[in-house]
């Protein structure tokens, strides 16, 4: 059964909001099962078993809205997706269409920042709010804060994603928003030609930096490192390089070359900006029709710099941004895009 109906549970119910318990594993199974079938791309919600393994690893944990009956009508989930452990990303929220406008989205939400950050003691959380309406955006931005807003992924999501809600006529966009509880000090090389955008975004990040002009060479001694995955039902790879050395072009353009010989729409890239010669990497990259996406503050535990590369002309007529903030890093990464583009 699909397309929103109410697998036999009665409306009305009172709820609470909750952190996720291993009875609740089925239920969260049938509510995914509900609203959208068997096509929901991210498969864990959909095994019980799995869901329980998943919670007890802490790499996924949910929050859930129970009624007094024990039915599970909302959901949301932290969950690791970046090289640093300590650092999740929010994401997978569904509320049964019964039990929609009366704001459990935004108490899951509220719970994930006010008490699951804190329970299973998080060092960070990002939420990837989508660009074609901004109704996540103004959420989270209520939640984390000011200077929230730290990075734009362009084109991330395909269409088909948001089919069911008829939302997008295009490729949607996501806007990257940080909230952070430990503060990491450390030390970010900033690529020259990146100076003015970078500058901006760390001016409201709520963590301690120490900045230097990135103007090194690549010495002897420094390493390629990298992982990658790829995300099939979006045609998008991410690659992370927690470390770049004089090998990093011929490395890159076999591993590009391997990617795009597929169905591969969007590539994107991390770079640990803790390299003095990151400013060389980016303008190897830039070279090869990568422009500048943002900061991920604490991705390799370090912050990161997101590149990425979209085949053909990206979806932006269809980006909706909430803050001035967005806006300003939307013109940088768009004027970027402009100069890079192949």
């Amino acid at each position: 059964m699909s397309g929103g109906q109410s697998a036999g549970i009665k409306e009305g119910q009172q709820f609470r909001i909750d952190t996720f318990r291993p009875e609740d594993a089925a239920g969260v199974a049938r509510l995914f099962t509900t609203v959208y079938g068997n096509g929901y791309p991210v498969r864990l919600v959909y095994d019980p078993a799995a869901l329980v393994s998943a919670f007890h690893a802490k790499e996924n944990i949910p929050v859930v809205a129970r009624t007094e009956n024990g039915d599970i009508v909302g959901h949301n989930a932290l969950f690791r997706s970046a090289p640093n452990p300590k650092l999740y990303e929010t994401g997978q929220t569904l509320v049964l269409p019964a039990y929609r406008g009366i704001g459990i989205s935004v108490e899951m939400n509220r719970y994930i920042c006010d008490v699951i950050a804190k329970e299973f003691d998080v060092d960070a959380i990002f939420s990837e709010a989508v660009c074609n309406h901004t109704y996540m955006q103004k959420s989270w931005s209520g939640l984390a804060g000011q200077g929230a807003e730290t990075a734009l992924e362009v084109d991330l999501m395909p269409a088909e994603a948001y089919t069911q809600e008829q939302s997008s006529s295009g490729r949607v966009s996501v806007l990257s928003m940080f909230k952070i509880y430990r503060k990491k000090p450390h030390r970010v090389c900033i690529p020259p030609i990146y100076r003015e955008q970078l500058t901006y975004i760390y001016s409201k990040v709520n963590d301690a930096r120490t900045f230097e002009l990135s103007s090194k060479n690549i010495p002897r001694e420094a390493t390629t490192e990298s992982s990658s995955r790829v995300f099939d039902f979006a045609n998008t790879v991410r690659i992370a390089f927690s470390g770049a050395g004089r090998d990093f072009d011929s490395v890159f353009d076999k591993k590009e070359a391997e990617l795009l010989s597929g169905q591969i729409t969007v590539i994107q890239v991390w770079l640990e900006l803790g390299m003095p010669w990151i400013g060389r990497i980016v303008d190897s990259l830039r070279d090869r029709g990568y422009f500048l996406g943002g900061v991920f503050p604490q991705w390799f535990d370090k912050d990161g710099l997101l590149m990425q590369k979209v085949i053909g002309t990206p979806n932006w007529e269809g980006i909706q941004l909430y803050s001035e903030r967005a806006k300003t890093i939307m013109d940088f990464v768009r004027a970027d895009w402009k100069t890079t583009a192949r």
